[in-house]
């Protein structure tokens, strides 16, 4: 039930901000979209910190550092060589066709900003796992919560591309939940800590190409979180 509870919210989440989006200015949109972008970065950076520093009777530490590296460069690696961005474009490509939105020319940037922003995270495998396991979708409910507001805003600046993010959750969050029910519960606490950190870095960079309209190719990076995951 999680993962429909999930995208039934970013569906309704997306379709106010479609329709209330019609009645704002460009500049309006321009600077929810940025308040967005904004909201996002300081999401992002308050969950790699929290994985990232760690206070003892010395000072501050840091953590994890070799393995941010290894997993990011490895990963990103192993994302171009797959061209797992264009995979996702092409899909928005369809979809776009599909829905007759030829003429929309911000349909496939939205539909990829918006996946990359719901689809990455912790909350995403670990309420999975949750709802799988025991059936308790309480995690994926309050994911599904923030990501109606998320596509609600991104979409009324964006355009109705974000609303479409709920397909590849419904396939990602639902793939993790059946594997979930049928080989229990098969993530570590360490794989979590690591899927978090890193999971969360790549949520930064959504939010840079968001603010400063930048093109950083985020779903090419998405391997680097499997690694982080297996990371001993």
């Amino acid at each position: 039930m999680g993962t429909l509870i999930n995208v039934a919210l970013i569906l309704a989440g997306g379709i106010i901000g479609l329709l209330f989006g019609k009645w704002i200015k460009s500049e309006v949109q321009d600077t929810l979209m940025t308040a967005n972008g904004v909201a996002v970065l300081f999401l992002s950076i308050g969950g790699v910190m929290s994985r990232m520093l760690s206070a003892n009777e010395s000072g501050i530490s840091q953590n994890g550092i070799m393995m941010m590296i290894v997993s990011l460069s490895a990963g990103t690696l192993i994302g171009e060589l797959l061209h797992i961005q264009t995979g996702i474009e092409k899909l928005g490509d369809w979809l776009k066709r599909k829905t007759g939105s030829q003429k929309d020319s911000s349909f496939l940037n939205a539909f990829i900003s918006a996946t990359c922003t719901v689809c990455i995270g912790a909350m995403a495998v670990v309420g999975s796992i949750q709802d799988g396991v025991s059936g308790d979708f309480t995690t994926l409910l309050a994911k599904g919560i923030l990501d109606a507001v998320i596509i609600m805003i991104m979409t009324a600046s964006l355009g109705k591309g974000c609303i479409f993010s709920a397909l590849p959750v419904a396939i990602f969050q639902g793939s993790i939940t059946l594997i979930a029910h049928f080989a229990g519960s098969f993530m570590t606490e360490n794989a979590l800590a690591h899927l978090s950190y890193v999971g969360n870095i790549l949520i930064f960079c959504v939010g840079i190409n968001l603010v400063w309209k930048k093109e950083i190719r985020v779903a090419n990076m998405l391997p680097a979180i499997v690694i982080a995951a297996l990371w001993p």
